[in-house]
């Protein structure tokens, strides 16, 4: 297949946006997968903010990262992802250049947490007033499920609402794929 997948599509397009010594947020660290990828994207003299409400997430993360000699450019945070203009000190507002959520639930771990519309729309917002112009939000969603199916439905009501004077938004989608497969929007500020 000549077309990206889902996951390389969305790791693309931050390649696209951030650069060595960038700062950029995890707003869903999950196993730690993104997180490493954007350690290695911003390099020693970049910064990663992390978020996630799980012990087992924070843990697997910082694992993850230790062994990879990532440890030193990563900040994580056991909050949610609407907190994140209160502990991302001031320095770096307007300079992020890059941010991921995953949606849904933590892999591997209780399906009953999931990530909530309301808070995830706080969340792009803050982060839309702490981006550099050219950053790029992706939002990797998983809708499979009835919480997914719900904040699916509340995420595309509000990015189509976004005033195209403050950014650019895409849905990377595949159509004919079984079993509700993730998609994503990625916010681009202008």
């Amino acid at each position: 297949m000549k077309l990206d997948r889902i996951l390389p599509y969305a790791r693309s397009l931050l390649e696209r946006s951030v650069s060595k010594g960038d700062v950029v947020v995890d707003a869903t660290i999950g196993n730690g997968n993104d997180t490493l990828f954007l350690a290695q994207l911003v390099g020693e003299h970049g910064r990663v903010y992390g978020f996630d409400i799980q012990q087992e997430a924070i843990d697997e993360t910082t694992l993850k990262l230790e062994e990879h000699n990532m440890r030193s450019q990563v900040t994580l945070f056991k909050q949610g992802h609407e907190t994140l203009s209160q502990v991302i000190p001031p320095v770096h507002h307007g300079s992020i250049t890059g941010a991921v959520f995953n949606l849904g639930y933590l892999p591997g771990g209780d399906h009953t947490i999931v990530t909530r519309p309301r808070t995830t729309i706080a969340a792009i917002e803050q982060l839309l007033d702490l981006m550099a112009p050219g950053g790029m939000i992706i939002l990797v969603i998983y809708h499979g499920h009835p919480e997914g199916a719900v904040e699916r439905e509340y995420l595309l009501r509000f990015v189509q609402k976004i005033d195209q004077q403050e950014a650019h938004v895409l849905r990377y989608q595949f159509m004919n794929q079984q079993n509700h497969p993730p998609f994503i929007v990625a916010i681009e500020k202008r």
